[in-house]
């Protein structure tokens, strides 16, 4: 992958690199904290390796390639996880939880495929969460009412960590815009999905973009979705904007996963239907697993956003190509 590093012309970073230090620990506190208590979920541990022939590495949008390695105690070939979508739902099953009930977790992952910018890292750090929900919850409403809440943990958030650290002048909107990638093709139909998500976000301040992953009218898709864990009419990004970049920042893809009827749905269109012989895809379409909702909140992402920075760089150790090195040291941007 090319790296792509724009840091914006006059940008200053509100804290040093002491105070940023702070800072991303009380985000991480604050809104680990409130996540938990606002959708009732239990902390659990989860692996950064899983065997892929259980099916329960997530494939992203079927390009990215997992780090995978040789254990020859065991013996396999271990891939590290690209995410925990469809580990969590197994552990729901596991651990017994009732419908109400969930669980997150700190996911990290590497992803070396990634693009290089301000936004992406090779490391990705994420809150994987997942709750057992019923029948009758699998619905948009359902949906909406709980991103509403995690905005307002997120904003939560920002209130704490600015009585702590005054020099943020971070603004973040509570009130929270829905819109369909459908919906949005129709309103900008000569703009990219990409540049759709920053006219909306520039006009309304915080956005749930919905319904990713299936073909729109226009024939292409607004953004991949692996077949296999969100319901495509069911699903959506958290996007804010972010006044530093000008333009959509999202911090996290989410929604009320496949139940059987979907999951046979998406697995044919998505070309998929192999993976009907996985251990984890039976037990989806013999009805075996819970019905679940869940996501993932990316905690750099989270933690840029809020303490104003330009490069995730500045928020998490990670490596870096010389362009991006250069780029940042010109820019007198610290990357940690």
């Amino acid at each position: 992958m090319m790296s792509s590093t724009l840091i914006p012309s006059g940008y200053q970073s509100a804290l040093g690199l002491y105070d940023t230090q702070g800072a991303i620990g009380c985000v991480k506190r604050t809104f680990e904290a409130a996540l938990q208590n606002k959708l009732n979920l239990k902390r659990v541990s989860a692996p950064l390796f899983v065997d892929p022939s259980t099916g329960l590495n997530d494939d992203l949008n079927g390009v990215e390639r997992p780090v995978s390695f040789d254990i020859p105690a065991i013996p396999c070939t271990a891939q590290v996880v690209h995410s925990l979508a469809k580990w969590k739902r197994m552990a729901l099953y596991r651990y017994g939880f009732s419908a109400g009930e969930g669980l997150y977790t700190d996911m990290n992952a590497i992803r070396r495929d990634e693009e290089m910018d301000a936004l992406h890292s090779i490391y990705v750090d994420q809150w994987d969460w997942e709750k057992v929900i019923t029948r009758e919850q699998r619905n948009e409403e359902t949906l909406k009412q709980t991103v509403r809440t995690i905005v307002g943990a997120i904003c939560d958030t920002l209130d704490t960590l600015k009585a702590s650290y005054p020099a943020i002048s971070v603004e973040l909107s509570r009130e929270v815009t829905f819109i369909t990638t459908q919906q949005l093709e129709d309103a900008y139909p000569s703009l990219t999905p990409k540049q759709r998500e920053d006219a909306i976000a520039r006009e309304h301040k915080t956005v749930f973009i919905m319904q990713i992953g299936d073909t729109l009218r226009s024939g292409i898709r607004h953004d991949g979705r692996a077949p296999d864990y969100d319901d495509w009419a069911l699903n959506g990004d958290i996007v804010f904007w972010n006044d530093v970049l000008g333009r959509a920042f999202e911090v996290s893809s989410m929604g009320i996963r496949v139940d059987a009827a979907s999951l046979d749905s998406q697995l044919t269109k998505a070309g998929c239907d192999d993976r009907r012989t996985l251990p984890f895809h039976r037990m989806l379409l013999d009805g075996t697993l819970p019905l679940t909702m869940g996501g993932g909140i990316g905690q750099s992402r989270l933690c840029m956003l809020l303490l104003g920075k330009a490069h995730i760089g500045e928020v998490q150790a990670s490596l870096w190509d010389q362009k991006t090195i250069d780029a940042c040291r010109e820019a007198g941007v610290q990357l940690l």
